[in-house]
């Protein structure tokens, strides 16, 4: 998992590494979609990873605002393989950050609505505020989760709210089962290498640049060229082949969640097309 690093030797990496360029815009005589400004608006820092405020197509302006995250970015720890968490009280603080990366206020959660490193790896917490109140006091929207699979070759972005960084690349590919140490995650986007993400990323929303809506959320990267141990994360297939790619990231699809979230934005594991797993 990519978990937040300190230190010199981070800030030396930090400093070496840099994002790709956008994809180039497509000629004008084509019919290519324009792609979408992406900046850190929506974006929250936490205290060990990032984040954003995130809605469901079909979420309300007064309903109680949500925070996407991981679900190794809890603040009680990973939580344990088969394991899910729901309800759980916190009064976790976030750092909202506008379109430059400016903190412009603190959110606060009233709970952990869901969490799981289960099948994927996300934690979505409740906040005590509204999406209208953080427009009207701070002109933020949320990100919206696209209801639809990310698409393979899509050029994305990864907006780190904790580093308040962007990475850009495109979906390389999907994984049928991505497994680390004792965590198994299913369908998980593979990134092209220039997505280099670094600990303190996880949680970061992945953004296709065409629709500008969330379509993952940024999770792990094979570090060190190990097999399927923590921080090295292997590919596993349909036939039980296993691939190792060292230095590549990879994040997992936030599409499953939209059917998962009722009225009020509740979380409803009993919802038609509900398939995160269940307590």
């Amino acid at each position: 998992m990519k978990k937040p690093l300190v230190g010199a030797l981070l800030a030396l990496l930090l400093a070496a590494a840099g994002a790709a360029p956008a994809v180039a815009a497509q000629p004008r005589e084509t019919s290519a979609p324009t792609a979408k400004a992406v900046n850190f608006a929506g974006t929250v820092a936490l205290s060990n990873c990032s984040g954003s405020v995130i809605r469901t197509p079909s979420s309300q302006p007064n309903d109680p605002a949500l925070v996407l995250s991981n679900g190794h970015c809890l603040e009680s720890g990973f939580p344990a393989a088969g394991e899910v968490i729901t309800d759980q009280p916190s009064s976790r603080s976030f750092s909202l950050l506008n379109a430059s990366g400016s903190k412009v206020a603190t959110l606060r959660a009233t709970k952990v609505s869901y969490a799981t490193m289960t099948d994927t790896d996300i934690s979505i917490y409740q906040l005590n505020t509204t999406y209208a109140k953080i427009q009207s006091s701070y002109g933020i929207s949320a990100l919206t989760l696209n209801d639809a699979h990310p698409t393979q070759g899509s050029a994305i972005k990864v907006v780190s709210g904790y580093w308040k960084r962007t990475y850009s690349c495109n979906v390389d590919g999907f994984v049928y089962r991505l497994k680390e140490g004792d965590w198994t995650w299913k369908d998980s986007v593979r990134y092209t290498s220039s997505c280099n993400t670094i600990g303190g990323t996880s949680g970061s929303p992945v953004i296709d640049t065409t629709t500008g809506k969330v379509v993952a959320v940024n999770n792990t990267g094979n570090e060190d060229g190990e097999r399927c141990t923590e921080n090295n994360p292997c590919e596993v297939d349909q036939n039980g082949n296993v691939t190792v790619r060292q230095g590549i990231n990879y994040a997992e699809q936030t599409y499953i969640i939209v059917p998962c979230i009722g009225a009020g934005n509740k979380i409803d594991l009993s919802r038609a097309g509900c398939t995160l797993p269940k307590p």
